[in-house]
């Protein structure tokens, strides 16, 4: 059975206080969390510490602790990044890579993401791996073929074990993040069962059922049971609405 994961982005959001605050009301407040569970605080690097110990602390084995991004490379002259050693080293396990934001801002291209998957594969960390196309690509109905080629282009020189352990999928409509819209629960089902068939034509049918695939869109209280219940859809990247006790938990309750 594939993990069903709720993952809170908070980006550039929230003091070391806030945040602490916000992981001990989550953990305390959740539902009882099924088998397949999963809940990924990816917080600031600066925060890191700080929340491993308050996970930790908790015990509960399924809330993990991620990071925003890190580097390709391990170690060296470059200013202002971070290895996956020194996020390892923290606790984290889940790594998002390949964020709209980290595209479109700082130039990431699929090239230097290939080569973040083999790092982190190679310590052994679970990959949050960010697709999805502008709003140009989705209204010359464009989009199949656009996700395509950006999974093709980072991961598909992996091999079926490396996908399997590591690599979950997050779509994200760079028309639905942060605008309040969202994409309709049809369309979010329709990309996540092409990228599902995808895998499967790349893979096997067995690896493609395996692959948790997160909807990353403007996902919120309200509208997270509806796409959470779509058979392709297995959680959320979550954003603004992980900022909050109150617009999280409703979110981790809509897991199936």
């Amino acid at each position: 059975m594939r993990k069903n994961i709720v993952a809170g982005n908070w980006k550039m959001n929230l003091s070391i206080a806030e945040a602490s605050n916000l992981v001990e009301t989550i953990i305390d407040a959740a539902p009882a969390l099924r088998e397949n569970h999963v809940v990924v605080f990816c917080t600031p690097f600066t925060h890191l510490q700080t929340i491993a110990k308050i996970i930790d602390s908790k015990g509960h084995s399924q809330f993990a602790l991620g990071a925003q991004n890190c580097n390709d490379q391990i170690a060296g002259a470059f200013t202002g990044e971070i290895s996956v050693n020194m996020l390892k080293e923290m606790g984290v396990t889940y790594v998002i890579i390949g964020h709209s934001e980290r595209r479109q801002l700082f130039g990431e291209s699929s090239d230097f993401l290939k080569k973040k998957v083999d790092t982190l594969i190679a310590a052994n960390m679970q990959i949050l791996f960010c697709c999805g196309e502008p709003l140009e690509i989705r209204n010359a109905g464009e989009q199949n073929q656009y996700v395509q080629k950006q999974l093709s282009d980072s991961l598909f020189h992996l091999d079926a074990a490396q996908m399997k352990n590591h690599i979950t999928i997050a779509y994200e409509p760079i028309w639905a993040i942060g605008t309040g819209v969202t994409a309709s629960t049809q369309q979010a089902q329709d990309m996540h069962a092409h990228i599902r068939h995808v895998l499967s034509e790349t893979y096997d049918s067995q690896l493609a059922a395996d692959i948790s695939i997160l909807y990353g869109g403007s996902c919120n209280a309200q509208n997270a049971e509806d796409l959470f219940a779509n058979e392709d859809v297995d959680g959320g990247l979550i954003g603004g609405a992980a900022l909050k006790s109150e617009t999280f938990l409703p979110i981790i309750s809509a897991m199936h």
